[in-house]
């Protein structure tokens, strides 16, 4: 027993920062293991940001966030989603990280349940670990070399005690997307429960054959238990600026504002002025960086479809694949030795849920040259794993 509540001291690090820390800042590694490329945030944003600094916007703002960010936010999923969005319901805190910490605030207390949509980024279950609540993950099948997801298999994981069902869509780290058609069933169900939907959509706009992944707000009523999280990371290249947001249901404004304050009281000024920017003049980031991704996509597909040993789904949308390797049943020792004998760094894919083992994450969303190099040491080193 420690001097802590065991919430917080049964934490532990994750797979992927555990892995990566060993070796973070050593040039002599291909990071496949984090969310992001290699290219620096483009010159709009940097120059917004520069600019806002310029001009003195290193002071407080709004604690959900700059009018001006907001309104950008709200005009962007008008334009994109052709929903109107109250402008009160929109939340900037800082990262989508925080914004998820806040709806998880929102919605769980000690001993609540919570059902995730699995395999998942493992910092959502920790923060949600962090509050007490009892977790249940739904698996998406692994079949035929596709990702799907059961609906019945979530409709009966829920209990008397579920508050919350979080998803990711597209998925990170297996690239599925959830259908419009699902959509509307769970939100029909979680109408009729009053189950809290926590939709995780920051990659709403890597996709592959859409401009954009379907998306809760352009289903859900003001007043419908839907929060969806977005933000700038993987969109725009802007992984290090740590802004996202969140759009929750009407009538709660002011206790948006609390919470918030409590965790950052706002994102930095000059950021927001950056996230600005992105929203208004983006587009052509937004298209070049798909192209870029679908590249890379291709890449990793060709590289490793051939092989006998490897099950690979095609994502249909973020940058990640998630394989399955035969054969192996220590994902945690395959990803070390990978990065001990090949200088590549993946993510293990036991820290995204249970019965992962046999699978790691890649990111291809660095540069093609370097891509192409690891996959091919990746290839030949499962020959002789």
């Amino acid at each position: 027993m420690g001097i802590f509540v065991d919430d917080f001291e049964n934490l532990r690090q994750n797979g992927i920062t555990k892995t990566a820390f060993k070796r973070f800042s050593d040039p002599n590694v291909v990071p496949l293991w984090f969310g992001e490329g290699d290219i620096p945030t483009p010159q709009i944003i940097r120059e917004a940001a520069q600019q806002a600094l310029d001009n003195g916007a290193t002071f407080y703002t709004h604690t959900l966030g700059s009018r001006e960010l907001r309104i950008a936010i709200q005009q962007y999923i008008e334009n994109q989603l052709g929903t109107p969005t109250d402008l009160e319901r929109i939340c900037v805190p800082g990262s989508s990280m925080l914004a998820v910490n806040i709806a998880v605030h929102m919605t769980l207390s000690k001993n609540d349940h919570a059902i995730v949509i699995s395999p998942h980024w493992p910092n959502v279950d920790r923060a949600m670990s962090v509050v007490g609540a009892d977790i249940t993950y739904v698996r998406q099948d692994f079949t035929d070399c596709k990702w799907q997801l059961s609906l019945e298999k979530v409709f009966d994981a829920v209990t008397d005690t579920t508050r919350v069902i979080y998803l990711n869509s597209p998925s990170n780290p297996t690239g599925w997307t959830m259908s419009a058609e699902d959509q509307n069933a769970l939100l029909t169900f979680c109408r009729e429960k009053q189950i809290v939907i926590l939709a995780d959509e920051v990659y709403n706009r890597v996709t592959f054959e859409l401009d954009a992944a379907p998306s809760f707000l352009e289903i859900t009523e003001p007043e419908d238990p839907v929060i969806v999280v977005n933000g700038f990371s993987k969109a725009y290249a802007m992984t290090g600026w740590r802004l996202g947001w969140l759009v929750a249901p009407k009538g709660y404004q002011e206790q948006l504002a609390v919470v918030s304050e409590c965790f950052n009281t706002s994102a930095p000024s000059f950021i927001q002025q950056a996230g600005v920017a992105a929203l208004t003049k983006g587009e052509p980031i937004i298209k070049d960086l798909r192209e870029r991704y679908k590249a890379g996509r291709t890449l990793v597909m060709d590289a490793f479809q051939p092989h006998s040993r490897i099950q690979i789904a095609e994502p249909e949308g973020a940058f990640y694949v998630f394989p399955k390797i035969d054969g192996i049943n220590s994902s945690e020792h395959f990803t070390n030795t990978v990065l001990e004998k090949l200088n590549i760094g993946l993510a293990p894919g036991y820290t995204f849920g249970p019965k992962n083992e046999q699978h790691f994450r890649l990111c291809f969303a660095q540069s093609h040259d370097k891509l192409k190099v690891a996959l091919q040491k990746i290839v030949d080193f499962i020959h002789e794993y």
